[in-house]
């Protein structure tokens, strides 16, 4: 299946990639990716934008070329409490809050923390998508998170770069989370991660564990801009009119 939405990528803003919003969307006009979320990291990351640059997304066109365009961040998970680097007025400004852990923010704890944490970001209700949870550097206890993930209607994101440049060793804890999540009756979010747009809507290893699982795809959030956005909505409270012509 081709899915036409793409949920986690990083532009030059955050210093160790190297596409442009352009170039995001003319590749996603190359390969039939119809909304786009971009998510460079939260501002506790040393290479990542000033938070100017979330506030100042509204200056962003929603539509480019008929590409959908979601102004995003992915936030650090910073602490067991699970707060995260976006409040205040970038709150206001982003329409998708993915969040994940990452080292220079919240080094690997032990698996009841790194599980606390990431609930706790859940049941916070800020979040909507749990970045690459599959990393062997911070076990969680994948039940436990898939049911809360299910319960706080947060979803849990299945990284195809995490299956190739980024996160060794992700695979089995990836295979196992999509299961939970199958059991739990949550949701899947599909992000290429791309740091690069060459790789973007590139969600080659994602289909290969879903299908190895058979999940069911109603609950994975890339199958439609409709789907997405609904979701988003049903969240936030908020719908975006400018695309109304891509779930029409």
């Amino acid at each position: 299946m081709q899915y036409p939405v793409d949920l986690h990528m990083h532009t030059v803003a955050s210093t160790h990639a190297y596409s442009t919003l352009r170039d995001y969307v003319l590749q996603a006009r190359q390969v039939g990716i119809k909304l786009l979320a971009i998510t460079d990291h939260g501002p506790d990351m040393a290479d990542a934008p000033h938070y100017w640059h979330f506030v100042n997304m509204r200056v962003w066109p929603r539509l480019v070329d008929g590409v959908g365009i979601l102004r995003g961040i992915e936030a650090n998970i910073k602490n067991i409490s699970g707060e995260i680097d976006c409040s205040g007025p970038m709150m206001d400004a982003v329409d998708i809050i993915i969040a994940g852990f990452h080292e220079p923010v919240l080094p690997p704890q032990d698996k009841a923390s790194n599980t606390a944490a990431m609930i706790a970001a859940m049941a916070s209700g800020k979040v909507h998508i749990i970045s690459h949870p599959g990393n062997p550097k911070y076990p969680v206890d994948i039940p436990a998170i898939a049911e809360a993930a299910a319960q706080y209607e947060v979803a849990l994101e299945l990284n195809n770069s995490s299956f190739t440049t980024s996160r060794v060793g992700s695979e089995p804890n990836c295979r196992a989370i999509v299961a939970a999540v199958k059991q739990a009756g949550g949701r899947l979010a599909l992000g290429s991660d791309s740091h690069t747009a060459f790789t973007l809507g590139n969600f080659e290893h994602c289909i290969r564990i879903m299908n190895e699982v058979d999940f069911p795809q109603e609950r994975v959030l890339n199958a439609s801009p409709a789907r997405l956005l609904s979701f988003l909505a049903q969240r936030t409270g908020k719908t975006i009119p400018e695309f109304a012509e891509l779930i029409s």
